[in-house]
């Protein structure tokens, strides 16, 4: 016997690639133990509607290469209530189910910690494209979200070089800059700006024009739309140095696409390590990888712990930015 017999899943806050993936390792893991599965449809707004389905092998066939997430997700207020966080633990009680599995990031973990303040078994695995939770070196959705700006930025590079000027691409990341600092890093960027490292537009400027009477052909500025807009630094850039510059804002094209096989790898890994965590009769965990190695965390000293940004590695594309 286990500590759990019927478990259910769920994708919650903003979608990431690797979620389907997720739900598919979770789902086929615990079928593989015995388990009964639920799945847990528009996260915790599908809760509190007791909006579940029994999970079988066939309900997570052909997903594992699919963006988004099959169970959707939904924003819900009357979670964020003790009111609500009571009903959605009557939910799971009601439908006799022992565990649940939290996949999401920041926001999803908050409601997952509640939960099992309530008495409820729960996992939570980071599911995020930002990267931005502590306790694990890497969120699923996050390779493909920085290899998709990666590629992006290689196509804008080919038209600014062609008219010789500087373009700033806006990106994800409203309180944490990895998608800047990753991609930006990847795809040889002059300047990168994140809500992390404070900045200074007029030396951005400066270097810009040294770099172009230098004979470089073109300047790339990624910015995390949590340090600033595009569109304003684009204007007071082109203030203070003259010079012409184009804005691309990437938007919610970095959430799609098909997961690349990091994420594909990661999310399964964890599905399946959160069913055995729950087995063994653990509760109230994140899960993660720390050193390529899968592990454990108090989820609520995960929502309490702000992820320390790498300042190592911004120094290092500092310096190759030259």
């Amino acid at each position: 016997m286990t500590a759990v017999q019927s478990i259910a899943v769920m994708t919650s806050g903003g979608d990431s690639q690797g979620m389907n993936a997720a739900v598919r390792a979770v789902v086929r893991s615990a079928l593989f133990h015995g388990l009964k599965v639920f799945g847990i449809q528009r996260g915790y707004q599908g809760l509190l509607n007791d909006d579940l389905r029994e999970m079988d092998l066939r309900s997570v066939g052909d997903i594992i290469q699919r963006g988004g997430t099959i169970l959707q997700t939904a924003r819900c207020k009357e979670f964020t209530t003790p009111e609500g966080q009571q009903k959605g633990a009557e939910v799971l009680r009601t439908r006799g189910i022992d565990g649940l599995v939290v996949i999401g990031g920041d926001g999803s973990y908050q409601g997952a910690n509640k939960l099992s303040k309530l008495g409820i078994k729960t996992m939570g695995l980071p599911g995020t494209i930002d990267n931005d939770i502590p306790f694990t070196d890497v969120t699923i959705g996050f390779d493909t979200s920085v290899n998709i700006v990666v590629d992006a930025i290689n196509k804008i590079r080919d038209t600014m070089s062609s008219h010789e000027r500087t373009s700033i691409v806006e990106v994800m990341g409203r309180h944490c800059g990895d998608i800047a600092l990753y991609a930006g890093l990847a795809s040889g960027a002059e300047t990168i700006l994140v809500p992390e490292v404070p900045f200074d537009l007029v030396e951005v400027a400066d270097r810009m024009k040294a770099n172009f009477a230098k004979g470089k052909r073109h300047s790339i500025i990624v910015v995390a739309e949590g340090a600033a807009k595009g569109g304003d630094v684009s204007e007071q850039i082109s203030e203070i140095s003259g010079m012409d510059s184009r804005v691309t804002v990437l938007g919610h094209i970095q959430r799609g696409g098909t997961p690349t096989a990091a994420d594909r790898i990661l999310a399964s890994r964890l599905g399946d390590f959160a069913v055995r965590q729950l087995m063994a009769g653990e509760s109230g965990k994140a899960c993660g990888v720390v050193n390529g190695q899968l592990t454990t965390t108090d989820i609520d000293l995960v929502v309490n712990t702000k992820k320390p940004f790498d300042m190592e590695m911004y120094e290092l594309a500092l310096r190759l930015s030259q």
